[in-house]
C-alpha cells in the first residue's frame, strides 16, 4: 500500500518512502504490540521521537477515543504523520508536535512509546546512557500504564574493527548485554512483562528498505549534480551496517509495567 509522504526536495529521491516503521519492526510484530497495547484501553498515547507516527496512529485506531501526542524534531517526518493522521480519519486524535523530548513534561500517558528513539530522552551533551533513558520512562508513564520501549543491546562484544565501522565514536560501552538492559529496566521501576528481541528477517527488511529508493535513484542519476554526495551518504551507512553492527547489535522490544 502507497503511504502518503512529505514530498522530498526537488530532484532528489523520497525519504524513507518504502518504511512503514523507522526501525526494524515487521508488520506481524506490529499487529501483536498493538493488539496487546489495545486490550488495556489506553486513553491517552505518548510516542518520543515519533518520525511520522505510523505505530501510535495505528494504536488510536484500534481504540476510538484514545488520543495520541507525538513528539519530533524533524519536521518533515511530522508532516508525513499528519498527512497519514488526516487520511485516515485521526485527526483530531493525534497531535504531531516539533520539539525536544528532552525532560518534557508531556506525560504521563497510559501508553508511552519510545521505538528506537532513546536518545531523543538524553541529554544531547553527555554519552547515551540507556539507565537515564528508563527512568524517563519511568517518569512518563501513568500507573498501570505500558511502556513500549525499543531498544539497542549488544548480542556480543563488538571487535575493534567493528567498533570502527560503526557511525563516528562508537564504544563498547554504548549498549549493555540484553540481560544487562532488562536489568536497568527493574532497576528504574519498570517490570518487564514482555521481552522480545528482533529477528535478523526484521533487521534486512529494514536496512534495504531504509536505502532502496536511494539506490535506485543513484542507478538512474549517475550525473546529477548531487549524485556524488548522496552516493558518499548512502554507501557510508550501508558499509556501517555491513561492516559494523550487523549481527552484532540488537533491538530489544520490551513491554514494561510501572511498579506501583
Amino acid at each position: 500500500m502507497t503511504r502518503p509522504h512529505a514530498a522530498p526536495a526537488p530532484g532528489l529521491p523520497p525519504r524513507l518512502r518504502r518504511l512503514a516503521f523507522h526501525g526494524p519492526l515487521s508488520e506481524a510484530r506490529a499487529d501483536r504490540f498493538v493488539e496487546r497495547l489495545a486490550a488495556t484501553r489506553p486513553a491517552t498515547v505518548l510516542d518520543i521521537g515519533c518520525g511520522w507516527g505510523e505505530f501510535m496512529l495505528r494504536l488510536l485506531a484500534a481504540v476510538p477515543g484514545t488520543t495520541g501526542t507525538g513528539i519530533d524534531v524533524n519536521g518533515e517526518d511530522l508532516a508525513r504523520g499528519r498527512e497519514l493522521a488526516e487520511a485516515r480519519g485521526l485527526a483530531g486524535r493525534a497531535e504531531f508536535v516539533e520539539e525536544s523530548a528532552h525532560s518534557t513534561a508531556r506525560g504521563p500517558a497510559d501508553v508511552v512509546l519510545c521505538l528506537g528513539a532513546g536518545q531523543a530522552l538524553s541529554d544531547p551533551a553527555a554519552p547515551y546512557d540507556p539507565a537515564s533513558v528508563l527512568r524517563e520512562l519511568r517518569r512518563l508513564v501513568a500507573p498501570g500504564g505500558r511502556v513500549l520501549l525499543g531498544e539497542g543491546f549488544w548480542q556480543r562484544t563488538p571487535s575493534p574493527g567493528e567498533l570502527a565501522a560503526m557511525w563516528p565514536g562508537a564504544r563498547a560501552g554504548d549498549h549493555p548485554v540484553l540481560g544487562g538492559l532488562v536489568d536497568l529496566a527493574v532497576e528504574a521501576g519498570l517490570r518487564p512483562a514482555r521481552i522480545e528481541t528482533a529477528s535478523e528477517d526484521e533487521w534486512e527488511e529494514f536496512e534495504s528498505g531504509y536505502r532502496e529508493d536511494t539506490e535506485l535513484w543513484l542507478a538512474a542519476h549517475p550525473s546529477h549534480p548531487s549524485a556524488a554526495e548522496v552516493r558518499e551518504r548512502v554507501d557510508r551507512q550501508r558499509g556501517t551496517w555491513l561492516n559494523g553492527y550487523r549481527r552484532v547489535l540488537g533491538i530489544a522490544y520490551l513491554t514494561l509495567v510501572p511498579v506501583a
